[in-house]
């Protein structure tokens, strides 16, 4: 682009109207720095073009409590994308493409969150300055999961590998000689300890982590 533009728009519909073909445009490089994905419309459709091509995607704790965020961050890294998790609260949600266009989010509002779009060289130089020094004191996805493993006592195991069977919640109560109330408490306890919003979920966080019965 040759003239330096910026503009305001309101809601993923408008930023999809006016900004889509900038988000699809990306030829070399594409950058993502967002507390969950729920930030940006459509993110499912952002993958690596290329093997010459990169994504790097940096992401909160909050995203991983997501499972349509981890089935996306599977795919992109399958791609050959870059992730990584950062313990830091992220002063800018934004979007760099090819250091050329650079999307920033707003806060949610009624009328739908603001988004900020720029092709200021100097703006965007600027923050991509500060993405690289997040990035490089942030841990890749894999090393995150591995050193964010919780601890589950012999108890919360048990629990877990109840789930993996299938039985009813009376049977499985049964089973580890517990009542139904005290059974259903400590599955909700352990829900919480795994960061999952589902018995589903806490399945396939536990076999994210290795977890034994999951």
């Amino acid at each position: 682009m040759r003239n330096e533009q910026i503009f305001s728009v309101h809601g993923d519909a408008e930023l999809l109207a006016r900004a889509g073909r900038l988000l699809e445009s990306a030829r070399n490089e594409f950058l993502c720095a967002a507390r969950t994905l729920t930030t940006w419309p459509r993110p499912a459709t952002w993958t690596t073009p290329g093997p010459d091509f990169t994504t790097r995607k940096l992401l909160t704790p909050a995203a991983l409590t997501d499972e349509a965020t981890r089935d996306h961050l599977r795919l992109v890294l399958g791609a050959g994308a870059q992730v990584r998790i950062t313990d830091a609260e992220l002063p800018h949600e934004t979007i760099i493409i090819d250091r050329r266009v650079m999307i920033l989010a707003g806060r949610e509002a009624p009328a739908g969150r603001e988004y900020s779009v720029t092709t200021s060289k100097n703006m965007i130089d600027g923050v991509h300055s500060l993405f690289d020094a997040m990035w490089n004191r942030s841990a890749d996805y894999t090393t995150y999961l591995a050193t964010d493993t919780p601890h589950l006592n012999p108890e919360s195991r048990a629990i877990l590998e109840a789930l993996s069977t299938g039985l009813t919640d009376a049977s499985a109560a049964r089973r580890l000689d517990v009542s139904l109330r005290t059974y259903r408490r400590r599955v909700a306890d352990l829900m919480v300890t795994l960061q999952a919003a589902s018995r589903f979920q806490a399945g396939l966080r536990a076999g994210e982590l290795g977890l034994p019965g999951r």
